[in-house]
């Protein structure tokens, strides 16, 4: 009988009969066994960061978070002239153990940045939103991360309810007048004349991509190792229209700190919060010798000097997160 007239249905069962017996081969144990189970992760993963937003007195807060709710809180306030997204790589490094959560202010980031003829840009504003953003999360007591910006407004909540605040960690936040240098001698020229020649000096150095740019790399021994991405992103922030008026509004309020200075240090000498000290000790907008002081006013305080400027985070953040674990696993 020739091949052509073997009945189709007998070619069917032989094409079965070898798709089985291939499955089979594939499926056996010695076969699977030189492969490693996949694992597949999920977003239900502890150290997974979520995006939210709530809304606090009327105004829109964005906030990133990761961790257990039940784990102990880690509140990160970030500093000028970026956001939330500074702590991006930061917060999993911490999430497995702690719940951790980084608001943007209003103007910045993904919060809302409503015009400054309808909303207060001062930092004791920022630390009642910060204050009843905490509430509405139910965050009953946590502890802080202040930089730059985030440290007048963390300090006020600090002070004002330290029973909350299990300890502080401040990397490149100031306290203390030895702080401030040089770079400041324009700020304080726009403070004693608050004219639009001044805020217009301040634009272009500040709020140009020059200017952000400066604020990453210089001190940086290594400056290959900051990703653009951070810079420039801050920079799309602040070029957006109005926010202009916004920065200078805070830029302007800032001159509010400094008198504010000894009742932190007073905050510091009364409650003793368990205190680690991070520095890139090459910043130029707030010296390392504003560090040390922190000793001055709680003698348990923990003071790390690294060869680092400003965003001390983007090229030190493998070893600023192993340091705050050590920090707070004792705290």
């Amino acid at each position: 009988m020739s091949a052509s007239s073997v009945p189709t249905s007998r070619f069917l069962r032989a094409g079965a009969s070898l798709l089985l017996a291939a499955t089979a081969a594939f499926a056996s144990p010695a076969v699977l066994a030189q492969d490693p189970p996949v694992t597949v992760a999920t977003h239900s993963d502890a150290t997974a960061v979520h995006y939210r937003s709530v809304r606090v007195d009327g105004v829109d807060i964005f906030y990133r978070e990761a961790g257990r709710r039940d784990a102990p809180v880690l509140l990160l306030l970030h500093g000028f002239p970026t956001s939330s997204q500074m702590y991006r790589d930061l917060i999993p490094r911490l999430a497995d153990r702690y719940r951790v959560i980084a608001p943007d202010y209003p103007g910045f980031g993904q919060s809302a940045a409503p015009a400054p003829d309808r909303f207060e840009y001062s930092f004791d504003h920022y630390a009642a939103l910060m204050d009843q953003f905490a509430r509405q999360l139910e965050l009953r007591r946590y502890a802080l991360y202040l930089m730059d910006y985030g440290a007048p407004v963390g300090f006020r909540l600090a002070s004002q309810h330290p029973e909350r605040v299990s300890a502080l960690i401040v990397q490149n936040g100031n306290a203390y007048e030895e702080g401030i240098g040089k770079f400041w001698d324009p700020i304080k020229a726009y403070w004693n004349d608050h004219s639009a020649a001044n805020g217009e000096h301040l634009r272009q150095a500040a709020m140009t991509l020059e200017g952000t740019r400066w604020q990453y790399l210089h001190g940086e021994p290594d400056p290959s190792l900051v990703s653009p991405d951070a810079y420039m992103l801050d920079q799309a922030y602040l070029d957006r229209p109005g926010n202009t008026d916004i920065q200078l509004a805070m830029i302007y309020d800032y001159r509010n700190n400094l008198p504010k200075y000894p009742q932190w240090q007073a905050y510091f000498r009364k409650h003793r919060p368990p205190t680690l000290v991070i520095w890139g000790k090459n910043d130029q907008i707030f010296l390392a010798a504003g560090a040390e002081p922190y000793r001055r006013d709680n003698p348990d305080a923990q003071v790390h000097l690294l060869d680092a400027g400003h965003f001390a985070l983007e090229t030190h953040g493998a070893q600023i997160a192993q340091l705050i674990r050590d920090f707070l696993a004792k705290h």
